[in-house]
């Protein structure tokens, strides 16, 4: 059952003046069903007896308006005044890393679209150089988007692609170089070193790490490493279309403290809309 659904459910039970902590209670459980985590779970909570604190009981709609604030606020605390279409340095260097299975080369290619739909123009460089596959994806898209892609055999140096996309953007005065990784597992210490050694090269404006939506705990502890390892400035949540439970967010929102650029909600070029916490709020509670 989804967090709306879940929502809806508490909705409809007593009209009585029930205990905040009762309240809080239930809550508990609906939030934890819906895969919010137990650390933003808490947070949640601890917000909501402090805002009924002085009321003692209250009715359920009155909780659930109560609920609604501090999730909104939760969200708005992801929300960025970045424009990515606003930048005027070129090529404004964009670095895509995170897991393998989180949409990373798919996102790249949505990214490049939202670029070009709005009069730019774009060079894309495949530094996944340890799967084939992942070299001949970015191709595709390439070419479906008409846009240059600079690539190199497998097993070639990455950092190398990134610099020679860079160059490529840089004489043909590009608006962006958008460079797309290896979905290196976190615990990989060659691997991660390999990343912070493109960092170094390509000097990007912006670094994106790219999440998945249905594995929200795993993505925070990822993200972390990321963090600590070769720094972030923001994300792109993925697969929210498939998230049944649809608490993840909050849990992602919260927990990360980094804004939210877009959210992926399907897997063609245009599912890509810009981070918008009314729209989920909406979504849930409508």
């Amino acid at each position: 059952m989804s967090l709306k659904d879940r929502l809806k459910s508490f909705f409809r039970g007593s009209s009585d003046l029930l205990k905040i902590d009762d309240l809080a209670d239930e809550f508990f459980n609906i939030l934890l069903e819906s895969d919010v985590s137990l650390e933003t779970t808490e947070y949640i909570l601890n917000e909501f007896r402090k805002m009924g604190a002085e009321k003692k009981r209250i009715r359920r709609e009155d909780a659930i308006g109560m609920l609604k604030v501090i999730l909104k606020k939760i969200l708005d605390n992801a929300k960025t005044d970045f424009n990515i279409l606003g930048q005027t340095k070129k090529p404004f260097i964009i670095l895509f890393i995170g897991i393998n299975g989180t949409g990373k080369t798919t996102t790249v290619a949505k990214v490049s679209n939202y670029l070009l739909n709005h009069g730019k123009t774009v060079a894309l460089g495949a530094s996944d150089t340890f799967r084939a596959g992942a070299i001949e994806q970015l191709k595709i898209h390439g070419e479906n988007l008409g846009v240059r892609v600079i690539y190199q055999g497998m097993g070639s140096d990455p950092s190398a692609v990134a610099f020679d996309t860079i160059e490529h953007a840089r004489a043909r005065n590009l608006d962006y170089a958008i460079i797309d990784t290896a979905g290196r597992m976190q615990t990989n210490r060659n691997l991660m070193e390999e990343m912070k050694k493109i960092k170094r090269i390509s000097k990007p404006d912006l670094t994106i790490l790219t999440v998945d939506a249905l594995a929200a705990n795993d993505a925070i502890e990822q993200a972390a490493t990321f963090k600590k390892e070769i720094g972030f400035d923001g994300l792109i949540v993925n697969k929210l279309d498939t998230d049944a439970r649809g608490g993840s967010i909050f849990s992602i929102a919260h927990q990360f403290r980094k804004p939210i650029y877009f959210l992926g909600t399907g897997q063609n070029l245009d599912d890509l809309v810009p981070y918008d916490p009314d729209f989920i709020i909406n979504k849930i509670f409508s």
